[in-house]
């Protein structure tokens, strides 16, 4: 309880009169400061959303929901808001856009995954088809395809013989996530479906990897993978980088997994979360980097 009064004290009224001292003393203001005193990435990007969310002032806040094609106007009109000279501060305007990057790209990182989330796979769309048996020659390049629809579909890790009732649950994300390692890490990708075709510690290699799709959606929506973008990212994350996330997951989850040696598949679950787990412990990291360093099968 006295955790939340303090919050709100310091919030509503300390905060505000600590940055004007501060800024009285030093002759900066608190984005400058950060800008100047931290280094690029999750320290310093953090650190500006923060104070761009926490603001009173209007064209402060308005930051966070500027448009990418209007973000060099918007620092200019909070360089002028802040009364920052550029002769004092050279720096200031390059390091503050690419925070304003980082911030804003990330809001349309999650849109542009929820929009493929919401997409339906559909056999009547040749686009949607093409993607699903690009993966299955990806994977089993020496094996034919006999038909559509086929148990053939079980061998990389499909539950029936179609597998488009597997992608309800991510939508069209699901499918794209799998081709991408399919395609960007294609021998990394065929040793991970050796793995899940173990006779003893094999899994549902498809079905896992869907499942990853909305470990790394989940992640996203909730605003844990902000360290991993703006430490990688310096700009605006775009979808690719993404995909190359949930290549990472699709990638480490297998390493664990033969590592834990389950007793069954019964514990799917169990072992899901415990690896959720020591993803989100990683995300702590002000360092982290979530990503994949294996060279390209390609």
């Amino acid at each position: 309880m006295l955790g939340y009064i303090w919050q709100y004290v310091y919030s509503s009224f300390l905060r505000y009169w600590l940055k004007w001292l501060v800024r009285q003393a030093t002759g900066t203001c608190e984005l400058q400061r950060i800008c100047s005193g931290y280094q690029p990435g999750m320290a310093r990007t953090t650190r500006a959303e923060y104070s761009l969310r926490s603001s009173k002032n209007k064209v402060l806040r308005g930051a966070l929901e500027t448009s990418k094609d209007n973000l060099v106007q918007r620092v200019d009109a909070i360089m002028k808001e802040k009364s920052i000279k550029p002769q004092k501060d050279p720096k200031f305007k390059e390091r503050f856009h690419i925070c304003l990057l980082q911030i804003t790209g990330y809001s349309s990182l999650y849109a542009s995954v929820e929009d493929l989330r919401k997409e339906i796979f559909s056999s009547d769309k040749p686009e949607h088809e093409a993607m699903l048996f690009k993966l299955w020659q990806l994977l089993m390049p020496a094996v034919k395809l006999e038909s559509r629809i086929t148990k053939q579909w079980g061998d990389i890790g499909f539950q029936g013989d179609d597998p488009k009732t597997d992608f309800r649950g991510m939508g069209l994300l699901g499918l794209i996530n799998l081709v991408f390692f399919s395609e960007n890490y294609t021998a990394e990708a065929q040793q991970v479906l050796s793995h899940a075709n173990h006779p003893k510690l094999g899994y549902s290699y498809a079905i896992v990897g869907i499942n990853l799709t909305e470990m790394a959606y989940s992640l996203l929506k909730s605003g844990a993978l902000k360290p991993h973008f703006y430490n990688t990212v310096q700009g605006s994350p775009e979808l690719q980088h993404f995909h190359q996330l949930y290549c990472y997951l699709a990638y480490e989850f297998d390493k664990f997994w033969v590592a834990e040696e389950p007793e069954s598949i019964m514990h799917f679950n169990q072992y899901r979360e415990k690896f959720h787990n020591i993803v989100k412990a990683h995300l702590q990291d002000p360092d982290v980097s979530l990503t994949l360093t294996v060279g390209s099968g390609n």
